[in-house]
């Protein structure tokens, strides 16, 4: 009896093994090839032409409206970004209710046509955006937000959208979160909102997430965790067709070192470049800002990482193209160092 029992142990230790070695194998192997690949991404040297085109934008928040910048605020403003790429501001003037309307101009945004005036004083090349959004954005059958598949609200937006361009606003900046790969009622908003915008001759620009960095991540990631942090690159296309300038918001990645970082953004770069048509401007987002979540990490999640992932990324899928650029996120969370490492690694404002 004790030599079976001695020797049953062992069968079970190594068993227990095994399959250690198994699990681990299925985790870490995977991730291992995967920092490999995007530390290989991050390798190399961008194209001297990789460099900004003049169509850069930043995001610029609530506070420009509402009356707690002044004349001084411009002036610093103007001093930041006259030599730099950037074109377009999206000034945030929502958020929109969950039924997809603004409140009047007066509480909304009470301050946008003082604003709105003092910069095309102060930088006439300049267009001032609208940035309207909603961070509770459901889908059918979820409860409370705003329903995209609900027909008035989505008239809403587009009345909320008539409304600020009647404000003064160069355009219509569209941030709505979460955004789930393929929502057929999203794309019914654009349709809806392209000729309104357009037709008082302004811009409609989106926001989106990133591209799936293998085939389907979207879906594996929303039946694992409920939360769908990626779109497919087919539908990130069919947004594209529909805009006048798209913005990937290349951060928020949860990844833990620079180089991992900069080598996702320089994917994401690629894939969003064979997505985007030439009559659309695709603008790669940038971290100007330092919390510290699950989500996002400063130490790695750089200005200086994502500066030379895109500029690698789009040596590699489109070095020429000129409707593309970065959108800086955002104004009141930026640091001097932010600043300096995206004058630095993309370069002054392009002139033909």
């Amino acid at each position: 009896m004790q030599r079976r029992g001695t020797q049953a142990r062992p069968r079970w230790r190594r068993a227990v093994t095994w399959a250690a070695w198994t699990v681990a194998l299925l985790i870490v192997l995977p991730l291992t090839l995967a920092g490999t690949a995007l530390r290989a991404q991050y390798a190399g040297e961008a194209a001297p032409e990789a460099r900004t085109r003049g169509r850069d934008a930043l995001w610029l928040g609530h506070a420009w409206v509402d009356g707690r910048r002044d004349a001084s605020d411009v002036a610093a403003l103007r001093r930041r970004i006259q030599d730099t790429g950037i074109r377009d501001l999206y000034v945030h003037a929502g958020p929109l209710e969950h039924d997809g309307t603004l409140p009047p101009a007066r509480k909304a945004y009470p301050r946008a046509g003082r604003l709105i005036s003092a910069l095309h004083r102060a930088l006439p090349s300049v267009r001032v955006h609208a940035w309207l959004g909603d961070r509770l954005v459901y889908e059918p059958g979820e409860r409370g937000g705003l329903r995209l598949s609900d027909a008035t609200a989505r008239a809403a937006i587009v009345a909320s959208a008539r409304q600020v361009l009647a404000a003064g606003f160069a355009g219509v900046h569209l941030d709505l979160e979460p955004l789930h790969s393929g929502n057929a009622d999203y794309l019914r908003l654009l349709d809806r909102l392209g000729p309104v915008v357009r037709g008082r001759g302004a811009v409609l620009s989106v926001a989106v997430h990133q591209i799936d960095p293998l085939p389907g991540l979207h879906t594996v990631s929303g039946a694992l965790t409920g939360h769908r942090k990626w779109i497919s690159q087919r539908f990130f296309g069919q947004v594209a067709r529909r805009v006048d300038q798209i913005a990937l918001m290349s951060y928020d990645t949860g990844l833990l070192a620079e180089s991992l970082y900069g080598g996702y953004v320089a994917q994401q770069t690629r894939l969003a470049l064979a997505a985007t048509g030439p009559h659309t401007d695709l603008l790669m987002g940038l971290p100007f800002f330092h919390t510290e979540s699950v989500g996002h990490h400063a130490s790695a999640e750089t200005v200086r990482a994502a500066v030379r992932g895109i500029r690698l990324g789009l040596t590699r899928e489109e070095p020429v193209r000129r409707r593309f650029g970065m959108a800086l996120y955002v104004d009141f969370a930026a640091t001097d160092e932010d600043w300096a490492a995206y004058g630095k690694g993309w370069g002054r404002r392009h002139r033909s």
